[in-house]
């Protein structure tokens, strides 16, 4: 009962949030300057034909008004047309989600295979070379910028080097798993292939940062556990140290570890907008921008809208984790 009590309160919490998201995207068109009228008609465009555009917008009838019709259509999934294209608002975001949902986990695989092994190995051997070898590239991952990284990685390892394509994405990941059922095994792997060529630079440019902080994290961590009196009394039994180390150590430094890991989950899906820009990925971020650029604000509040849900629920998600893993947190 008191995990879910828990879990509703923090559901009821997320549904807060984002009505506040959705409140405050509907508020930056009228704080950003510039027309979104100006982005339809054309430039030789009489006042009364930019009335008329406004009226068919929507834009001429009162803010409260606007608003609430709004979040009504929200509610029945409606986004609105896009300024530019006349297509709908959310066929357009909900298809470049899959793109940026690939970069965001495969980051996050990225950084869980390099940072755990790292955290154990410097909190382990501390005071040691690997230790300070760890923590130097700890210090390095968070200092640099991901934007800089990224077209480091590309001056070197695709224009000078030709091993990574620069820009793009050939497939999606699910695209490969229809051409599994469609074309066979073959025509599977020459697609997943193509999607991890092409996904290699982008995830480790995003996941460089994310990194670094889980391999700082596990490292105190694993330091604090190694120090507590149950590592001591499992030693003491006899127990090989590769056990005590990864079988009850990890074990419970692995639990604040979870929440960053979700908590940055969450971050990724939202900060992927200057990596994707970089590497021309064909997500959120790059339509985002696009979007930005044209004043296209049905696009504009779509994406931001979908990028502060995915967060909202990865964060409720990470806490019903946190939870299960630890029921005091619910006590």
């Amino acid at each position: 009962m008191a995990y879910g009590r828990f879990l509703l309160k923090r559901g009821l919490q997320g549904v807060l949030v984002v009505w506040g998201v959705v409140t405050v995207v509907f508020g930056l068109r009228f704080i950003t300057p510039g027309n979104p009228v100006n982005a339809v008609a054309p430039l030789d465009a009489s006042p009364e034909l930019r009335q008329r555009i406004a009226e068919e917008l929507g834009l001429n009838r009162p803010v409260y008004v606007q608003y609430a019709d709004y979040i009504w259509e929200l509610l029945h999934g409606d986004m609105g047309y896009s300024y530019i294209s006349s297509i709908d608002a959310s066929t357009i975001v909900l298809s470049k989600l899959p793109a940026t949902l690939e970069l965001a986990v495969a980051s996050t695989v990225v950084a869980i295979v390099l940072s755990i092994p790292l955290g154990v190995v410097s909190a382990t051997r501390r005071h040691e070379p690997a230790d300070y070898a760890a923590t130097s590239f700890s210090l390095v991952g968070i200092s640099t910028p991901n934007f800089w990284l990224g077209i480091m990685l590309v001056l070197l390892l695709s224009v000078e080097l030709n091993l990574f394509p620069t820009s793009g994405r050939a497939f999606g990941f699910y695209r490969s798993f229809e051409l599994l059922f469609a074309e066979g095994v073959g025509a599977f792997w020459a697609a997943i292939t193509g999607w991890l060529w092409h996904i290699a630079l982008p995830a480790v440019t995003l996941g460089t940062y994310f990194t670094a902080l889980v391999t700082r994290l596990t490292r105190s961590g694993m330091l604090d556990e190694l120090g507590k009196q149950y590592v001591r009394a499992t030693r003491a039994k006899g127990l090989p140290e590769t056990l005590v180390r990864y079988r009850h150590a990890l074990k419970n430094t692995l639990i604040p570890v979870v929440t960053v890991l979700g908590l940055q989950m969450g971050t990724l899906i939202g900060g992927a907008v200057i990596t994707e820009a970089v590497f021309s990925w064909p997500g959120l971020g790059t339509t985002l921008i696009n979007a930005i650029n044209a004043r296209d604000w049905p696009i504009i509040q779509g994406t931001l809208i979908v990028i502060g849900v995915g967060f909202v629920l990865v964060n409720v998600l990470v806490d019903a984790l946190y939870a299960y893993l630890d029921p005091q947190v619910v006590e």
